[in-house]
């Protein structure tokens, strides 16, 4: 069937922006830990670049351990930045649909576990949303050595808008730690 296929289906009769010609700094972190773990960052990068937007800038892939849950699979880790149109609900239901396309299966259980693709968006603009269904700032960004790593690789000066300090000052309270 295939992503093209399934994004049609998923977003038939969807309006797709609503930002009238204004592009917003949507920045995602992507992690894998099953299967080819760096061909998987590829291959996410490339749809999103093809369903979300402009891709500006990928980080370095970070191998990293488990977070949250033990595991004998370790994690590719990266930031992407990417310039996009789309609203962030919509952003939301992108990134997961690529997520099931590459494999990502969510069971409903509480807890994190193994997975060959997760995309979380991180960032979008400078602005705050908490609804039921999107959190964005990530709530646990601030937590993450592999989210802040690559986020301060690619954007140190970059404001938090809740924390109100730069990912370079975030990443290194959480070194620290």
């Amino acid at each position: 069937m295939g992503l093209p296929f399934v994004v049609s289906v998923f977003f038939r009769g969807a309006i797709l922006t609503n930002r009238k010609n204004n592009m917003a700094d949507l920045y995602l972190g992507l992690g894998s830990n099953l299967g080819d773990r760096k061909r998987n960052i590829t291959n996410a990068t490339m749809l999103i670049g093809g369903l979300m937007g402009k891709l500006k800038v990928l980080s370095s892939l970070y191998e990293t351990e488990p977070w949250g849950f033990e595991s004998e699979h370790k994690f590719m880790n990266a930031v992407v930045l990417v310039e996009t149109e789309h609203e962030p609900e919509l952003c939301l239901k992108m990134v997961n649909a690529i997520e099931r396309e590459m494999g990502r299966v969510r069971t409903g259980e509480a807890g994190f576990h193994d997975r060959p693709i997760d995309i979380d968006l991180l960032l979008y603009d400078d602005r705050i949303i908490d609804t039921p269904d999107l959190k964005v700032p990530h709530p646990l960004m601030l937590q993450r050595d592999f989210v802040l790593r690559p986020l301060a690789e690619i954007a140190p000066d970059l404001i938090h808008p809740v924390a109100k300090k730069s990912i370079r000052e975030l990443f290194e309270k959480v070194k620290r730690e």
